[in-house]
């Protein structure tokens, strides 16, 4: 259990707060929060094989107010933020991460701890939706018919990339995936013959977290309103629970009524708002971050060595110490990083 340091100085409390990088899962899933489905992107970058692809960095403030932000490389760069807007403000003003990512879980008030350090573009509020397979409604199995013809239902392989790629390119979405991409996730679609004309795959699947994140649904425009995407998301969730995941979660923008609608059929409950954004860091060398980083290394070491030794936290040997600038009223919430 973490052991908090005594505080040395005549600033007030809640203006210091501590950052420091863990590597302790059971930390950072206590620290992640009780809304599974919210934390789901995040929660599954602690198996393996995603948790050497992602750093963690956790702050706490005197008053017990804590924050994460997570950097993970997959397919592409993601950040992810928990916790008090103010505390993940001070740890993104040390660790902001890549030059360019994908902001994939924030909440609402986080966009105002981004801005002193990112640009966040095209930001979106999405619902996640949940389910568990004691409330997941499958859809009964009665075959897919269009214009008399039944069409095929399957787990995408390897094999299948190019016509995966030709059908995102025929809905505008991203068409650069690989087999690599698709051997790990769970991709199911239906096939009018040899043509792929819906999909829907997984973003992440974490059996030992319990967790998979069901995502990249689309039909192909010519196939819409036939119940298609309710079909394969209906696949990808069942084989997710017979993977052994007990919480299958996704996003959904709530304004697309028949989506939200079809996922309520199939158990899917409604969650928490989550923002998502294209991300560009300001700093386009990291340099002023580099900086905060070695003043804030810097502070904790001297009251380090003004800590009697027992009373230390042997744990966090990189553990940096925030200064918090008080914001003028009305400001965003917390305070910048000195």
């Amino acid at each position: 259990m973490t052991r908090a340091m005594p505080w040395r100085d005549a600033r007030p409390a809640a203006e210091r707060l501590r950052v420091w990088e863990s590597r302790d899962a059971v930390e950072l899933e206590a620290a992640m929060g009780a809304d599974r489905a919210y934390g789901a992107y995040a929660l599954a970058q602690l198996d393996p094989p995603h948790f050497g692809r992602a750093r963690f960095w956790l702050g706490e403030r005197a008053d017990g107010a804590r924050g994460v932000v997570v950097h993970a490389r997959g397919t592409g760069r993601s950040t992810l933020l928990f916790g008090d807007s103010g505390v993940v403000e001070a740890i993104l003003a040390l660790h902001p991460g890549p030059r360019l990512a994908y902001l994939a879980t924030a909440a609402p008030e986080h966009l105002a701890a981004l801005r002193p350090t990112h640009h966040a573009a095209d930001p979106v509020t999405m619902r996640r939706m949940h389910t568990a397979p004691a409330d997941f409604c499958p859809v009964p199995d009665a075959g897919v018919h269009i214009d008399g013809d039944v069409l095929s239902l399957r787990r995408l392989l390897g094999t299948d990339v190019a016509a995966l790629n030709a059908l995102y390119r025929a809905g505008g979405g991203p068409s650069h995936y690989t087999t690599r991409d698709i051997a790990p996730a769970l991709y199911w679609g239906a096939f009018d013959d040899a043509r792929l004309v819906s999909v829907a795959g997984t973003h992440v699947v974490a059996p030992e977290r319990g967790v998979g994140v069901v995502g990249n649904v689309l039909t192909h425009p010519a196939y819409r309103s036939r119940g298609l995407a309710t079909r394969v998301t209906a696949a990808v969730t069942a084989a997710l629970f017979a993977r052994g995941v007990s919480l299958a979660v996704l996003s959904v923008d709530p304004e697309n009524t028949p989506a939200v609608r079809a996922y309520e059929r199939l158990g899917y409950e409604h969650g928490a708002p989550v923002v998502e954004a294209r991300l560009l860091r300001r700093s386009a060398l990291g340099a002023r971050a580099w900086w905060r980083r070695l003043r804030a290394r810097r502070r904790a070491e001297a009251e380090r060595r003004a800590t009697p030794v027992a009373e230390r936290c042997a744990d966090r040997p990189s553990e940096e110490l925030v200064k918090l600038r008080p914001r003028e009223p009305g400001g965003a919430h917390g305070g910048g990083a000195a």
